[in-house]
Parts: C-alpha cells; structure tokens; sequence
C-alpha cells in the first residue's frame, strides 16, 4: 500500500479493514503496534506501522453512520467517511460543513487528527468545528472524548496518537451557496501592501504562485453567496485597482495541467461542497504524482515571508510545481498549526523527487523556521523534535497526554515518537 502521491511505501505486517466495532476493538487488543489509514493523503510516515507486528487499519470498510442533530446544530459521521460523501448528504438535508479542504477526497477522521483546513480569514481548521470524537483507545475501548473534557485539545488534532477514531461530531451551519472566480496577472508588490485585505475579501482566497521574479500570482476567490457577513458581490478591486483580469475559461491551479478536475468557475453559483475544495469528487485531485509541503506563519509575519520565499524562486523552481497561499482563523487544539494565532499557510506542490523535495524543505525551514513556521502534521517537512516544540508551544503537554493514555505506545510509530519526543 502506498501514499496517495506515491512518495511513501507502508510497511506494516498485516492491512486490515475491520467491518464492525467489535472487530476493530479485538485487533486493537491483539497488537503491538496499530496506525490507522484514511485517504492516505499524508506525504510523510505519520500513517505507517512498519515496526514487527505493525498492522495497519483502514476503518471505510465499518458501518457507514451518519446522525444529524438539528436541534443542536451538529452531525455525528463515521471517520472512514469521505468529506465528498459526507457533504453531499449534509447538503441534500439543508446542511453544511462550515469549511473544506481543497480536495474533498479526504477522510472525515484523517483530515481533522493532522489539522488540515482550507482557506479563509474567518475560517478555522476543520477540526475547530468538531465538539467530541468517539475513539478505540489502548485498552480496545471505546472512548467518547468531548469539547468538555480537558484532554480533548488533544485529542481533536491527535496525529492518531490516542487511538483509532471511529466517529467525529461537527457543528453545522445552514447550506449555502459559492460562487468561484479565478484572477490572473496580478503581481506581488501591489498584493503584498494589502495582503491581509486580500485574503479577507472573500468566504475562502487563495494565491497560486511560482514565486518566480516577475511571475504573475493567481487568485481562486471564492464568495459565500447571499451572506450577510460576507461582501455583497466578488471583489472587483482585484481587477480594477489590482490590475488582475478575471479567467475566461476554467483554469487548473498548477500550470499547464488540463482544468478537467477542477470546480465549476466562472461565477456560477452552486453548493458549498461543489464550490470550496479546488478539485471535484470524481476527479484526480492536482496532478497525484506529486510531494506536499506546507508550513504555517503568524499573518503579521505573513508580508515577511513571502518576500524570503520570492528571494528563494529560482532555487526551488526546480523542485516547484506550484505554492499556494492560503489563510487559517485561530483555534484552540494544542497540535493545530493554527493554535491560538491567525496564519498564512504556505503550501507547496512539489515534483515527486525525494531528493530535490529535500533540498527545497532544507531551504524552506532555513527562512521559515525562525520566524515561527510550523508544519503541516500531514505533509512532509524535516524539523526536529526540539524546533517543532518552539513552534508548537504546546507540544510537550500534548506529549505528555498521549503518553498517558497510551503508555505502551500502542498507537505511536517511528515518525509519532520523534516528532513528540518520546521513546
């Protein structure tokens, strides 16, 4: 079994896609070591299991459960569900998932544990809307762990380290409507005086960028149609003050790749689920062939690190497909990259070359680190267990919790005990 991008190899004993809860609680009892796999979006080891004995579990096989509670605003969904699936039935009953990622392939459980999110200055990561999560701990247990429980923090973005989630609650907001407009030819120095504007002028922005000398960036807006606390119509000041021009034809965010994949632009408007990720359901996300890297700043370092990251475009020009610039609202998970700050989220799609992506990372986290960056949970990047405690601050309480709840390290593997530092 392999990563989605092709990048990783897991090496576990033994693949299993238990099909009930009992199952999956007697093969937790059973074995050494357990990592659970979603959608295998993770471009570093954080899923594997390959220690002797490892087993590997894929929970999309288990009972598919999916409970709406209109009264309390909030969906209860199994976490080997896709957001695709999930969203889709969350629409059709007059729902929405405050936010999504660029892709809808991921699943519920995996794309909350590494804190994934998507963009927008209001917008959280998605695991800030989820208020418990029900998980197998050590023991083979079922555990509920709620908003109210003081190791939730913890266990909400948990890197899998806690246990095999089978089930998370999300709060819900009523079904909207996005419409998606692509801007071209703009250019930094005129973005860059404004950016936090830019970023905010919208439900969800993203910049594309090569970070070349002279390169024009390109804008995905994305306008929450009809929101009363969003602007009344797309912003056209990216055109007439900005100097962009509006994409008459679909457009892909990496260049040269054919727009087959990508969501309805244009305009038109359409449900949220249609409209946020980048990339359609039934579609090949991106180019799949492909390594990620994303690492997350304070806004009021965001100008700062742009101007490194364009000082650093010829050098990573080899290793680039495309980086993308997105904008993450605060929340209060103690691994979350976006922990008690605003951030710009910096990500890079890179060639799959082990080799120059290495290089690249190098040199990102040689500018990035110092200025508080923390990376991704699911990407890939080369920070040490003592740099990714001074960009989280949290990271040893955190360590802490999971080796009290699993103190034989049941669910930990090589990757889990470097980065949080235990044994």
């Amino acid at each position: 079994m392999q990563n989605w991008g092709g990048n990783v190899t897991y090496t576990p004993s033994e693949i299993h896609r238990p099909t009930s809860l009992a199952d999956l609680q007697a093969l937790v009892r059973s074995s050494a070591q357990v990592r659970a796999v979603g959608s295998r979006h993770s471009f570093n080891r954080i899923a594997d299991a390959g220690a002797p004995g490892g087993v590997l579990v894929a929970t999309s096989a288990m009972p598919a459960e999916l409970e709406v509670d209109a009264g309390a605003r909030v969906v209860r969904a199994s976490g080997g569900l896709t957001h695709a699936a999930l969203a889709a039935q969350l629409h059709a009953a007059g729902w929405a998932l405050p936010n999504l990622a660029s892709l809808p392939h991921l699943s519920v459980a995996g794309a909350v544990q590494t804190g994934t999110h998507g963009s927008g200055a209001r917008n959280p990561a998605l695991a800030a809307s989820v208020v418990a999560v029900e998980l197998v701990d050590a023991d083979g247990e079922l555990q509920r762990v709620t908003a109210e429980d003081a190791d939730f923090p913890v266990a909400v973005v948990g890197l899998g380290a806690l246990g095999v989630v089978t089930t998370v609650e999300h709060r819900l907001a009523p079904t909207f409507e996005v419409e998606q407009r692509v801007v071209g030819g703009l250019a930094w120095d005129r973005i860059l005086p404004q950016l936090e504007e830019v970023m905010a002028s919208a439900y969800s922005v993203s910049l594309f960028t090569g970070y070349l000398p002279g390169e024009p960036v390109r804008a995905w807006v994305k306008h929450a149609v009809d929101s009363p606390d969003q602007p009344s119509r797309w912003p056209q000041w990216l055109v007439d003050e900005l100097g962009g021009h509006e994409a008459d034809e679909p457009v892909h965010p990496v260049p040269g790749v054919p727009a087959d994949g990508v969501t309805t632009q244009g305009g038109v408007p359409g449900p949220w689920h249609e409209r946020l990720p980048h990339f359609s359901a039934d579609s090949v996300p991106s180019v799949g062939d492909e390594i990620q890297t994303e690492y997350f700043v304070d806004v009021e370092r965001g100008v700062e690190a742009i101007e490194l990251l364009r000082g650093l475009g010829e050098q990573l020009a080899p290793a680039l497909r495309v980086a993308e610039v997105r904008r993450v609202a605060p929340d209060e998970a103690w691994l979350s990259p976006a922990w008690q700050r605003d951030s710009l989220a910096l990500h890079f799609t890179w060639r799959n070359d082990d080799d120059a992506v290495a290089a690249a990372v190098a040199l990102l986290e040689q500018v990035l680190l110092p200025l508080g960056a923390r990376p991704h949970w699911g990407k890939q990047f080369a920070a040490s267990h003592d740099q990714l405690a001074a960009a989280y601050p949290r990271l040893r309480e955190a360590a802490a919790v999971v080796a009290r709840r699993d103190p034989a390290g049941r669910f930990r593997n090589e990757f889990l005990s470097r980065v949080l530092g235990l044994g």
